[in-house]
């Protein structure tokens, strides 16, 4: 069975569940197929990743189910969370639950949208919220917040978003503005202030190079950084074998 998380986990928490005690790397594979999803998640095992998020960026969710069912069958050990594409977890969560039902255990949804509102207009997350208990799925939930692609938030609005997420997530998910494009290091030292001791997981823009100026993010989900050069699909196992190394530096308090 699936663990059972809480919304009251903190960072030491986090960390200690993925037993890294810096930036744990969560590579994000846009799935095509299972045999290519396959693949990627070898590479990912072999270079000692905590585990994956699968995403469907190229058809419906309903095609995307059967891959799942397929990875956790043949990787029944591994960490794996999903983003259904534009799916909030208003419908995510139920669909989670019946997958679970039927012994296919998704160990974390991300929603690239937790509809939070900044001004503290929040029937939608709480609806989310709801959603989630009602279905009884228990897995842990990445809230994407001030997220690229969305609504905007204006960058004064920033610590108030942040802090009107952290009750309806698990781990409150930031970006750039773009697939790719680093994160404004301002933003990120306004959220790290403004949710406190909250986990703070980042979605673009990392790569080896830069992973030790956001070293105070807890999670790094992570795809074009870690990826062959031009390939949206695949991983390049160097370079996330080098992005590891530098987040285990990160964890022990020393610079490359």
């Amino acid at each position: 069975m699936i663990a059972t998380y809480s919304m009251q986990m903190n960072r030491t928490d986090f960390h200690k569940l993925f037993k890294s005690p810096g930036p744990v790397v969560l590579p994000v594979i846009h799935v095509l197929d299972s045999e290519r999803t396959e693949s990627n998640i070898v590479k990912l095992i072999r270079a000692g990743a905590h585990g994956c998020f699968l995403i469907n960026h190229d058809f419906e969710p309903e095609h995307f189910y059967p891959i799942i069912r397929d990875m956790r069958h043949r990787f029944p050990s591994l960490w794996i969370g999903v983003n259904f594409l534009a799916v909030t977890g208003k419908d995510a969560f139920p669909v989670l639950a019946k997958l679970a039902s039927e012994g296919c255990d998704v160990d974390a949804y991300w929603a690239d949208d937790a509809c939070i509102d900044e001004h503290g207009k929040n029937a939608e997350a709480t609806e989310i919220e709801k959603a989630r208990t009602d279905s009884g799925w228990t897995g842990l939930y990445f809230g994407g917040t001030a997220f690229k692609k969305q609504r905007e938030v204006l960058p004064e609005n920033h610590g108030d978003a942040a802090r009107e997420a952290c009750p309806f997530m698990d781990v409150v998910t930031t970006s750039g503005v773009a697939t790719g494009q680093e994160a404004d290091l301002g933003k990120i030292e306004t959220f790290r202030t403004a949710i406190g001791d909250k986990p703070l997981a980042l979605a673009s823009g990392i790569d080896p190079n830069n992973a030790q100026s956001y070293a105070d993010v807890d999670c790094f989900m992570v795809a074009t950084g870690i990826n062959e050069t031009d390939n949206f699909y695949d991983i390049d196992l160097d370079k996330l074998t080098d992005l590891l190394a530098t987040t285990r530096m990160i964890g022990t308090g020393d610079s490359l």
